[in-house]
This record gives structure tokens, C-alpha cells and sequence, in this order.
């Protein structure tokens, strides 16, 4: 017999070979009818594999707002994918088919890329093989079988060579195809029934530029139609919100092959964007006591060496520089907080110096993959506002606290609910792990003070200490990577940092890094598609035209743009010799907040016609001075709508 323990801590006995399947049949048919997979000891099975004896088990069940199902349903309808993929390119090599997040990708080494037409068919090839409702079975089998079972698919062979000695080797089929994989899956291809190949494009071969390229095709499934609908709808609006034409459109930066990949050059309107979030978070920064200082952007390996980042990071870093083969050789900074910590080790500290809160709005370079670069999301080079908190190990927690402060309030200014993640050791570090289990447990104390729900990152914390991530939503539902806080045992103790405590004894102080948008390049790509260009008033890089009605009113039209300025608000006066409705149409796809019209009429009474972004053809007519008196009051309020 089995026994095996269930969530509510109950205990059931089963026949020995039973599976998930049957647990589930045995406490009741409306489970039985949802399962699509198990939680065994914490790792996900499949429904019909048979149960190890003593396990803790809990039945996943259908639904798209559960992860582990979703998982199981994605990765199935990838292996579907794959099947029909060779039954029409029979010579098609297999690579990877995992699930991610949305949806699923599988990479096929075929001789040219898939066209849109061939997706097409795939996707019909996939609708029949789903409707065959073949069953996914898994097989157990020894390294010499899969040899000569892949024989004829390098990929595979490759694949196969990596598995440690020991480990078990399982592959799965359904119908007429078999791949090597761990699992889990769905009991069938019947239980596929909605999903969508969404595009194709090239992959290396394991993510290594020196290995072929692939063919990869994206798609994702979800268990009901309505979800798969909502998350198709949701990439149509993702398309027309998309901040590589939209910055292109509303003229905010471009890129140039003469600069390289990655690096972004800003136009007039997007540095007025960056200016106005730098201003912002001066101001803020500026409250809690901090001070700002500017560190080179090009330092000595030896820098990077002893702060574990030539190491730990070389690969992200560009090529070292060095003068005549002479000397030590010269780096870009990746990071500022080695720069940092050079500051804080000028001159000796006291306990009463502690926390020393330094910030630096500064460019950082890294060398990314041209793979992996997409507009300002990923880039070579960065605007971090970065900061880096030195204080006594009792001043932690309350330094956190100051963090989330000020999360709160860039988040609650843009209207955005965030989620927080607690990310662990990475297996690749710096520091010992009793370092480490320290600086986890103050971290995770801390997370716990805070008294908000969090999820945990296992291994995805940085290289010398464990890390905060902040989640938030746009417009459209999509979830991005913002805020980061960072504790940091490693780096005082590399640089043998210190203050003299209360006890007049020398003590290591502790470091906390911390950027609130992460990086401007990346911030601002997200508001340009949160806000669909239409930023509100104080982060408009245009938040006002005027519109002379003709050539006669445009000396005193001038004269408003004037009074606009020395108001503080950004405004521009449109001059051509277009038709007013043409230069208000442009002024609507430019997105520009307000537009003014004006005329004679107008002129004479000191009054001018305003067109809010948005009305339609509505117009209010009302003094100049209301006017920039009311724009004044919403660029200070930071109001995001008029």
C-alpha cells in the first residue's frame, strides 16, 4: 500500500502503482473531472505516473490562474507544436520547448526561417493532432536506448550528453512523436483545445552566438477561450503601444548603426521625458537626506577585481583598455557602487556619520548580447539612479523602510499597484554562506516588518547579496521588472569599509543598493506603452501648442507661448502655413495635452481656446493667466489626468 499526505494534512492509503489520477478519483469525481496535474514532494508529475510510496501529494486542476497547471497545459501544447512541426518538415532538428511565461516557444534547426504561411499550417497540423487526442506517454529509459533512440538528432544527443550519470533518463510521446524530456504534461492532446502560434524568429542554438541559428516559434495556450481571447487582445493593443514606434513616432530617440547596438540616442522631446523623472527623483531623494556625487565612468580592473564584478560579471563587461601593454588595464563601469565605496573609504567614518545615503544619476555600460537588446527595454548603456546606503548593522531595517517609501511614492504618483519578490542566493556569488544566511534573514525580517504578502526568487539575487524585486501592472495587464533593494555584506567587507562605533572600535558598516526606476532608459519605455504616449501633463515633453488661427494672430500668439514659459510650462508655438484643422489634427497625434487656439476674438479679450487631449472637439475659453495658473498647478500636483 501507499500512504500519502495530502495539503489539509490528511492521510490516504492507495494500492500500490496508483497514480495522481486515482488519488484524485478517490476523493471525488468533480476533482477527478479538474486534474490535470500533481504536486509530488513539491516537484510537478504527471496525473498518471505512479506514486513513490510515503509522498506528499496535491492535485493542480485546471484554470488559468494557476501557474502549475498552466505549466503542465503549455508545455503539452509545445510538444504538439513539435509534432506537428515534423510531421511537415520531417528533417527538422528538435531543441528546446519549454514553457514561459504567456505562453511556450520550441527552437527546430530547419534550412530556411518558418514564413507566416508556414505557421499557418502548423497551426492547422497542431488542431489536428489535438483532435487525435493522443495520450502523452512517459518512458523511463537507460542512456545506450536514448542514444540510439535520438541517434539521428545531434540536438537531442547533445542534450542527452549534459544529463549526470545516475539521473533518470525519460522521454514522452504522443502519436507519432517522441522527445526526450522531464515532463510534465496534460493526459492527452484532446486537452488542448485553445491556443495560438504568435511568431517566429531566429534563436542561437543554446543562446551562444558561435552556435547555429535556429528557428524558434512562439505560442501560448490557455485553458479557456475567454483567456485566450483576453491575452490575444491584450497583444493587439501591446502592438499599437509599442515604445519602439511610438518613440519613433512622437520623435523621443532613435538608434544608429554608427553608435552600435544598444545605445540609444534621445531627441530633444524624450531628453525633456528623462529630465523631468531625474528632477523628480532629485527632489525626492533630496527629503530623505541624501547626497549626490559623480564617480569616472572608466576605472582600473584592479577596481572590479576586488569588488568581485571582473569575475562574477566579466562576460557582462566591455573589453579592457590598456595603454602600451603597460600597467593595469582600464574597464567601463557596469556598476556604481564600486565608485561608491570608494567615497565612503576617503575619509574615516564615525557612528554618527551613519546612514550615509549616497546617490548618482549616472550612465553605466554593459555589454548585452545583440540577441537580447530590444529598445530601451534592454541596452548597452544605462541610466541608473542609483544609490548605495552605508549604515550599522541595528539601522538596517528602518533603511529598507526608507526604500519602500520612496517606492510608494513613485508608484502611488503613476497610479501603479506593485508586488514585492524576495530573490535568494544565486548559485554564482561572492561571500561565504554564513554571510549570506545573514544577510537573508535581516532581508527577509525586514520584508516581514513591512507586513505585505511577497513572493520568493529562489537563486535570483544578485552576485553579493539577496535582493527586493518590485512587480507592477500597466495599463493593459502586463507585468514589469521596476525597483530593486539590494543588501549587501560582501562589498564593506571586500573593501574593508568601516566606522568607528559608539565603543570607539573600528565595525563594518552595512550597504544597501538601491535604484527606484531601475534605469531611466528602461522606465521610460515602460511609460511610453503604460501611457500609450500620452504622457500626463508634467511628464509631457510638449504639455502645451499654441494655434494662431492665422499669420495675424501669430505675434501675439508668441507673446502667450512667453507668458506659458515663465510659468514653467513646456510650450511650443505651430506657425505653418497649414489649415488649423490639419496643425490641431497633428497636435492630437502627437499626443500633446492641451492645444490652444487662437484668434482675434481671442487676442482682444486676453482669453485663448483650449482643447484638452482627449475632448473631442470640445473648447474652454478662458484667460491666459487661468490657463498657465491651472498647468502650473497640475506639472506641481504631478496630477495624471487634466
Amino acid at each position: 500500500m501507499l500512504r500519502v499526505s495530502l495539503p489539509d494534512g490528511s492521510v490516504k492509503e492507495l494500492p500500490a502503482g496508483s497514480s495522481a489520477a486515482d488519488l484524485a478519483a478517490g476523493i471525488g469525481a468533480g476533482l477527478a473531472r479538474a486534474a490535470v496535474a500533481a504536486k509530488v514532494n513539491g516537484e510537478l508529475w504527471d496525473l498518471n505516473r505512479p506514486l513513490p510510496p510515503d509522498a506528499d501529494v496535491a492535485i493542480v486542476t485546471r484554470g488559468d490562474d494557476d501557474a502549475d497547471a498552466l505549466y503542465a497545459l503549455r508545455h503539452s501544447t509545445a510538444h504538439v507544436l513539435a509534432t506537428a512541426v515534423r510531421d511537415l518538415f520531417p528533417g527538422a532538428g528538435i531543441g528546446f520547448g519549454p514553457p514561459i511565461e504567456n505562453g511556450f516557444y520550441y527552437d527546430f534547426e530547419v534550412p530556411e526561417p518558418f514564413t507566416p504561411e508556414d505557421l499557418e499550417k502548423i497551426e492547422a497540423r497542431m488542431a489536428e493532432v489535438v483532435a487525435e487526442g493522443y495520450t502523452f506517454d512517459r518512458r523511463e529509459i537507460d542512456r545506450t536506448e536514448a542514444e540510439d533512440l535520438f541517434s539521428d538528432d545531434p540536438l537531442k544527443l547533445e542534450r542527452l550528453a549534459e544529463i549526470p550519470e545516475g539521473e533518470t533518463i525519460s522521454t514522452y510521446t504522443d502519436g507519432p512523436f517522441t522527445d526526450l524530456c522531464r515532463g510534465p504534461h496534460v493526459a492527452s492532446t484532446g486537452e488542448i483545445r485553445h491556443f495560438k502560434l504568435l511568431s517566429g524568429a531566429g534563436a542561437y542554438w543554446r543562446g551562444d552566438e558561435t552556435r547555429q541559428m535556429l528557428q524558434r516559434i512562439y505560442g501560448t495556450a490557455f485553458y479557456d477561450k475567454k483567456s485566450l481571447s483576453a491575452y490575444l487582445t491584450q497583444l493587439e493593443e501591446a502592438k499599437k503601444r509599442d515604445h519602439r514606434k511610438l518613440g519613433q513616432d512622437l520623435d523621443l530617440f532613435s538608434f544608429h548603426e554608427e553608435f552600435g547596438p544598444g545605445l540609444v540616442a534621445w531627441h530633444p522631446k524624450g531628453a525633456r521625458i528623462q529630465m523631468a523623472l531625474r528632477r523628480w527623483i532629485e527632489d525626492l531623494l533630496l527629503k530623505q537626506g541624501y547626497e549626490f556625487v559623480y564617480t569616472p565612468h572608466v576605472a582600473s580592473e584592479s577596481l572590479f577585481r576586488r569588488s568581485g564584478h571582473l569575475p562574477a560579471y566579466a562576460e557582462n563587461m566591455y573589453p579592457s583598455m590598456q595603454e602600451d601593454g603597460e600597467g593595469d588595464a582600464f574597464r567601463v563601469k557596469p556598476m556604481n557602487c564600486p565608485g561608491h565605496t570608494m567615497i565612503y573609504a576617503a575619509r574615516q567614518r564615525s557612528y554618527r556619520d551613519l546612514p550615509l545615503r549616497l546617490s548618482e544619476i549616472a550612465n553605466v555600460y554593459r555589454f548585452e548580447r545583440s540577441g537580447t537588446l530590444h529598445g530601451l527595454l534592454r541596452v548597452r548603456m544605462l541610466t541608473m539612479d542609483d544609490g548605495h546606503l552605508f549604515c550599522t548593522p541595528d539601522q538596517v531595517e528602518d533603511e529598507i523602510f526608507t526604500c519602500i517609501d520612496l517606492i510608494d511614492e513613485v508608484m502611488g504618483t503613476l497610479g501603479l499597484e506593485y508586488r514585492l519578490d524576495f530573490s535568494t542566493r544565486p548559485e554564482k556569488r561572492i561571500g561565504a554562506d554564513e554571510v549570506w544566511d545573514r544577510a537573508e534573514a535581516d532581508l527577509r525580517q525586514a520584508l516581514d516588518r513591512v507586513g505585505r504578502p511577497y513572493g520568493v526568487d529562489v537563486g535570483g539575487g544578485a552576485f553579493y547579496g539577496p535582493k527586493i524585486d518590485i512587480k507592477f501592472k500597466d495599463a493593459i495587464g502586463r507585468e514589469w521588472q521596476g525597483a530593486t533593494i539590494q543588501l549587501d555584506f560582501n562589498l564593506p567587507e571586500r573593501f574593508e569599509l568601516e566606522y568607528i562605533g559608539a565603543d570607539n572600535k573600528p565595525h563594518r558598516p552595512v550597504m544597501i543598493h538601491r535604484a527606484i526606476f531601475g534605469t531611466l532608459e528602461r522606465f521610460t519605455g515602460f511609460l511610453i506603452e503604460h501611457f500609450a504616449g500620452a504622457f500626463p501633463v508634467w511628464l509631457a515633453p510638449e504639455q502645451v501648442r499654441v494655434l494662431p488661427i492665422t499669420d495675424e494672430q501669430a505675434e501675439g500668439a508668441a507673446a502667450i507661448v512667453s507668458v506659458l514659459r515663465d510659468a514653467g510650462v513646456s510650450a511650443e508655438i505651430d506657425v505653418r502655413s497649414d489649415t488649423l484643422n490639419y496643425r490641431i489634427r497633428d497636435g492630437e497625434l502627437n499626443k500633446v495635452p492641451y492645444l490652444l487656439v487662437v484668434g482675434g476674438r481671442e487676442l482682444e479679450a486676453g482669453t485663448v481656446a483650449v482643447r484638452a487631449r482627449g475632448a473631442e472637439k470640445k473648447q474652454v475659453v478662458m484667460p491666459v493667466q487661468e490657463f498657465a495658473d491651472r498647468i502650473r498647478e497640475e506639472v506641481r500636483a504631478r496630477a495624471l489626468v487634466p
